[in-house]
């Protein structure tokens, strides 16, 4: 076996992991909060990589103009799914608010598709392009940076939930919503919050993998391995994301390397397979007992 080879290969899919978890870390945001399951994930992280491609490309901006301005936007649009399609179904059956975000994903893709066409398009250059090499061992700038970044904001994230007010509210709530109630936490913007917080997670997300792979209308294909990881690691779990996403990651790399670009959907599946018959709530995800 070509260690060198493995090691390489290794450390592209740990890289590339990273920005699987931010997207994850995106999604278990809303999650822990209000219970929904986004299933729109990997679209909102397309719309994201659209506006900072209309900032960036088609209106000319600065760079440090366009990407705060596609964050922003994707989190604009992040508040108001939640308060005219999420929050009108606050206590109705969960399968009723997942059909949403089901429909809500069609629906992004075929306003993207209206407004830019499905043509593969390319994202201004914003990232080094000096070869990265650790050890003997290449790896791709842009997916070295990408990592890079994702792990800044994971960090950030990290650090603002844990010390912002914002950040103690959105896990006060996603501890015990009656009694965050009854501590006088605003549920409801809570709610807000988390959406606003997790559109701008996944719209960073879309940038870093759009200026990497392109993008196109169909970059809501991302969101089936985000997916992927979140169940593996655990719905409600923030290590679970993180870990997650650097375990799929490195799947998928090794599956692509050395059975074939075509199969790395297929491990991924087979893993999430094996990880639910042995652990259904996924690696860390909250053992939930009801009784009757």
């Amino acid at each position: 076996m070509d260690w060198a080879y493995l090691f390489e290969i290794s450390l592209t899919g740990i890289a590339g992991g990273g920005l699987y978890a931010l997207a994850a870390l995106a999604f278990v945001m809303v999650y822990k909060a209000t219970r929904v399951v986004n299933i729109a994930i990997g679209e909102l992280l397309m719309v994201g990589a659209y506006l900072f491609f209309t900032f960036a490309s088609m209106m000319a901006l600065p760079l440090w103009l366009a990407i705060p301005a596609a964050v922003l936007g994707t989190g604009l649009l992040g508040a108001v799914i939640e308060r005219t399609m999420i929050r009108p179904l606050l206590g109705e059956p969960p399968i009723s608010v997942f059909m949403v975000t089901v429909g809500l994903g069609s629906v992004l893709v075929g306003l993207v598709e209206m407004i830019w066409s499905a043509d593969q398009r390319r994202l201004p250059e914003f990232m080094p392009t000096q070869p990265i090499m650790v050890g003997d061992a290449f790896l791709a700038p842009k997916v070295f940076w990408g990592a890079v970044v994702a792990v800044l904001f994971i960090a950030a994230v990290l650090l603002v939930f844990r010390f912002w007010r914002g950040g103690v509210a959105l896990r006060a709530t996603a501890s015990d919503q009656a009694a965050a109630y009854s501590v006088g936490i605003n549920v409801p913007r809570v709610f807000s919050l988390a959406w606003v917080a997790s559109a701008m997670l996944a719209a960073i997300s879309g940038i870093i993998v759009g200026s990497i792979g392109g993008i196109s209308s169909s970059m809501g294909v991302f969101g089936l391995s985000v997916l992927v990881v979140v169940i593996v690691g655990g719905l409600d779990s923030v290590l679970g994301a993180l870990i997650g996403g650097l375990f799929i990651g490195l799947v998928e790399a090794l599956a692509g390397a050395y059975l074939g670009g075509e199969y790395k959907l297929l491990a991924t599946f087979i893993v999430l397979v094996g990880i639910l018959m042995l652990r259904p709530y996924g690696l860390f995800g909250t053992h939930e007992i009801e009784r009757l």
